[in-house]
């Protein structure tokens, strides 16, 4: 029994040593996800590259969904260090993390952003309820004709929307499912527009299933075009196609303030102040998700988190907000560095 019970020992001993062998092979920080996140990520992992001895790590614009299937599939070299998130973890993913051994995951919130509604500089702004959107972008709406009813989208124009809005197609190009925005996007102005109208609001609690599917399907007619992860393209497209807007986040319209214009959402318009103070209605926080396991073996882990949560960076006069963050309040700042500065980990079991 005792010889069994050594033999056990030696191998789990020998497994962990080559485990750490395997990641100690990779020299650099792997890290993917999202794609609001990756400017932000980008930069530090520069500054990072620039002013330590460790190699400038390696970012994947893969999406929120995507990166969190990477990280979440194992520990080990062949396998992320970092996801990026434009939400945060959901629990199903969480779970998939611990199915496959990712125990110990660490949240590292880095401050908020907003999403726009944008369209060219060279057309007009335009001013937008979260109920316009809804009623432009939903697969199906409620019927006018028929109170309690829904009906394929009919809406061909925003002026059909709402009479007071331009008679121009409605043509938007968004995040695909398996992007955090397109998450953030449906939770912070389709369901809000959809529960404008009391009886879909009443179904919340009546009947869950119905109410998503009337408030977080999106059409697929051609009013809303899926662009891909890539937030550049979309504005490349939005300069050349005068009369269609796109769906991303408030630093790539910061980055781009000589092409695109955001619209005015409820009357407030997408500014750094206004999204920093909550006036803006459609503000979102953002993180990264880091494997414990890997921290210490890795070459430069904790020094990249130090990085990230330095007041240089993420501070209110960091490098970040020349990017486009919104930063946290600085009690909110100190206590996630020192969350992050432990390892602590997360549950959401």
């Amino acid at each position: 029994m005792k010889k069994h019970l050594v033999s056990a020992c030696l191998l789990s001993l020998v497994s962990g040593v080559l485990a750490a062998e395997a990641l100690a092979a990779r020299d650099y920080i792997s890290i993917v996800g999202s794609s609001t996140v990756y400017p932000f990520s980008a930069a530090v992992a520069e500054q990072f590259g620039k002013t330590t001895k460790f190699s400038t790590p390696k970012i994947e614009s893969t999406g929120t969904g995507g990166g969190m299937k990477l990280f979440c599939s194992g520990v080990g070299v062949e396998h992320p260090d970092i996801t990026n998130a434009s939400r945060a973890m959901k629990k199903t993913e969480f779970e998939a993390c611990v199915k496959n051994g990712v125990t110990e995951v660490v949240e590292v919130k880095v401050g908020y952003d907003g999403i726009v509604l944008a369209n060219s500089k060279k057309a007009d702004r335009m001013s937008v309820s979260r109920k316009d959107i809804f009623l432009a972008l939903a697969k199906e709406v409620p019927d006018p004709r028929n109170e309690g009813k829904t009906v394929a989208n009919p809406y061909k124009t925003w002026q059909d929307v709402n009479p007071e809005l331009p008679a121009q197609k409605i043509e938007v190009l968004g995040p695909p499912p398996t992007s955090g925005t397109r998450d953030a996007f449906v939770e912070l102005v389709m369901e809000p527009g959809c529960e404008s109208f009391p009886w879909i609001k009443d179904l919340k609690k009546k009947d869950e299933k119905t109410f998503k599917n009337i408030c977080f399907t999106v059409r697929e007619d051609g009013g809303y075009v899926e662009a891909g992860e890539n937030d550049n393209l979309i504005v490349q497209k939005l300069e050349v196609n005068q009369s269609a807007f796109g769906i991303f986040g408030f630093s790539f319209l910061d980055q781009n303030s000589d092409k695109v214009q955001g619209s005015m959402v409820e009357g407030k318009e997408p500014t750094f102040e206004a999204i920093a103070d909550g006036a803006y209605p459609v503000s979102r926080p953002l993180f990264f998700y880091v494997k414990k396991a890997h921290v210490g073996t890795i070459p430069g882990m904790e020094e990249f988190l130090a990085e990230f949560t330095s007041e240089r960076a993420w501070g209110e006069d960091g490098y970040l907000a020349d990017k486009g963050l919104i930063p946290m309040p600085e009690v909110e700042r100190k206590s996630v560095a020192e969350a992050v500065k432990n390892l602590t980990p997360f549950s959401l079991q």
